[in-house]
């Protein structure tokens, strides 16, 4: 399936002034005529950066702004943009950055254009869709971790991102402030989530490798070039992309690696195509992982844990601002039990000291 089949029509109170966008894109040399017939479309995956198509003179591009009434952390459009323009010389498999500004009164928040990739993006949907095959599957998560890899092995100085985060403590500052982040959009009593905080503290690795590193690379975050599934032309969501232990990015994606043989509750409360046969384990990930990398793995439960948990935060605050009214997107009334779900799968992998066969 295409990327655009993707798109929408515009929620309710996300519009953007065509107006003042129209004259952005001539200030930019992006449209030829300000009067030419503009049509946009809101993407309808994901669940934090707004994302829209935008079709005017037979050609198409994307436009990213933050979330209404979401914190800048997370949601930094320059910073997102900047990682975009400097990998665009060096690292084949990121958008093209066209322009960026912060100036908040053409559509209300800092945004930028970025170019749109058609090809296959697998979504949980689009899998059962499709009716993959398992032997396909093999080929896809082959795929996805050798890019993986290659991303982990971009020389981020060569890219001019040197000052993109600061490497060092990284982990330690990771684990204190999701933990911080939790507590302030903190809805229910969860036990699981003071647990898991506690014994990532207690836990945390104090030496490890300085990489680039993603912070949401999963199946639905990159676009495939065709269904043969052998080659990936774009990852997308940059929008966490920062300096750290690449251990921790390949933590956050084995959060959302669920498998078939999960339980249905984890099946249901992260829903990914990964579930269907012809995937590997989360140990068999971590495995290939390490052969692929050179990369000692044995701190296995720490990240993963952190992966998990990592991914209840940001559910919960999702869920915090559906609660206080500040988006109306119905797929965020229930983020608080996936929030809850993360989190006690995170302490069944503490206690089991394990990453599969948790419950």
């Amino acid at each position: 399936m295409s990327i655009t089949n993707y798109t929408k029509s515009v929620r309710k109170g996300e519009e953007l002034n065509e107006a003042k966008l129209r004259q952005f894109l001539l200030e930019n040399e992006l449209i030829a005529n300000l009067n030419s017939e503009l049509i946009i479309k809101q993407f309808s995956n994901g669940f934090s950066n707004l994302t829209y198509l935008l079709e005017f003179e037979n050609k198409a591009y994307v436009l990213r702004r933050p979330p209404f009434a979401a914190p800048k952390r997370g949601h930094d459009m320059g910073r997102e943009f900047k990682v975009l323009h400097h990998l665009n010389s060096i690292f084949d498999k990121t958008p093209t950055a066209f322009a960026y500004t912060d100036n908040t009164d053409i559509i209300g928040a800092p945004f930028y254009i970025m170019s749109k990739l058609d090809g296959p993006i697998l979504t949980a949907k689009e899998a059962k869709t499709q009716q993959i095959k398992p032997s396909a599957f093999q080929t896809i998560s082959n795929t996805w971790l050798d890019t993986f890899v290659e991303f982990h092995q971009i020389d981020y100085k060569k890219a001019g991102l040197e000052d993109l985060g600061k490497p060092n403590g990284y982990v330690e500052r990771q684990v204190n402030n999701w933990g911080k982040q939790y507590l302030a959009a903190a809805t229910d009593d969860v036990p699981s989530a003071e647990k898991v905080m506690l014994w990532m503290h207690e836990h945390q690795p104090l030496q490890y490798d300085h990489t680039l590193i993603h912070n949401d690379f999963k199946y639905d975050n990159v676009v495939f070039k065709d269904d043969s599934w052998e080659q990936i032309i774009a990852i997308l969501d940059w929008e966490m992309c920062t300096l750290g232990d690449p251990l921790m990015d390949l933590g956050t994606s084995l959060g959302y690696w669920t498998t078939a043989s999960d339980p249905d509750f984890m099946k249901q409360g992260l829903q990914s195509p990964t579930v269907m046969q012809g995937n590997p384990s989360r140990s068999e990930i971590v495995h290939q992982y390490a052969l692929k990398s050179g990369r000692n793995v044995d701190n296995l439960v720490f990240y993963y844990a952190y992966g998990l948990f990592k991914i209840a935060v940001i559910a919960q605050q999702i869920y915090y601002r559906f609660k206080n009214g500040h988006t109306s997107d119905p797929k965020f009334a229930h983020l608080n039990k996936a929030s809850v779900l993360c989190c006690n799968t995170a302490w069944q992998a503490i206690q089991k000291k394990q990453i599969d066969n948790l419950f």
